[in-house]
C-alpha cells in the first residue's frame, strides 16, 4: 500500500436526521462525483473515492434534526467537479435528486469573477460548493 501524505483527508462523517433521505441526495451526488458505495448498515452508509470516504449516519446519539449551515460547525463541502460543462450538468440535475440551487442570479461566479462553481443545498441543510475547472 502506498504511503498516504500527511494531512490528506481521510473521511468525513455528517450526522443526518433522515438516513433513506440521505441515502438517495448524497447518493446521488457523490456516485455523479466519482464515488464508489463503500460500506452500508443499518444507520448509515458510506462512499468512496480514491482514499478519502464520506459517510452519512442517522446516529442514536444525534440530539438534534436540523442542520443550520449558519451556525457554528460545518458551513459546505466543497468538491472539485471537473469540466465547467459538468458543473452546469449537475446544477441542472440536482433538483431531481433534492438538491436545490443557491445563488442562482450569480452563477456561474458567485464566488467571484475567475471562479465556477455551482452551490447546491440539499433537503437537509447541507450545502455543497461544486468547482469547475
Amino acid at each position: 500500500m502506498a504511503e498516504v501524505p500527511a494531512g490528506s483527508l481521510h473521511h468525513v462523517e455528517i450526522w443526518v436526521p433522515h438516513i433513506g433521505r440521505a441515502q438517495e441526495e448524497w447518493g446521488w451526488l457523490l456516485s455523479e462525483l466519482g464515488y464508489e458505495q463503500f460500506r452500508e448498515w443499518p444507520e448509515g452508509c458510506s462512499w468512496k473515492l480514491g482514499d478519502t470516504y464520506i459517510v452519512v449516519e442517522q446516529s442514536p446519539a444525534l440530539t438534534g434534526s436540523t442542520h443550520r449551515r449558519t451556525e457554528p460547525g460545518l458551513n459546505h463541502l466543497a468538491f472539485h467537479a471537473g469540466s465547467k460543462q459538468n458543473v452546469d450538468r449537475l446544477r441542472q440535475q440536482g433538483a431531481d435528486s433534492g438538491w436545490y440551487e443557491m445563488f442562482e442570479s450569480r452563477y456561474p461566479h458567485a464566488g467571484g469573477p475567475d471562479y465556477y462553481a455551482a452551490y447546491l443545498v440539499n433537503t437537509d441543510g447541507y450545502e455543497v460548493e461544486l468547482v469547475g475547472a
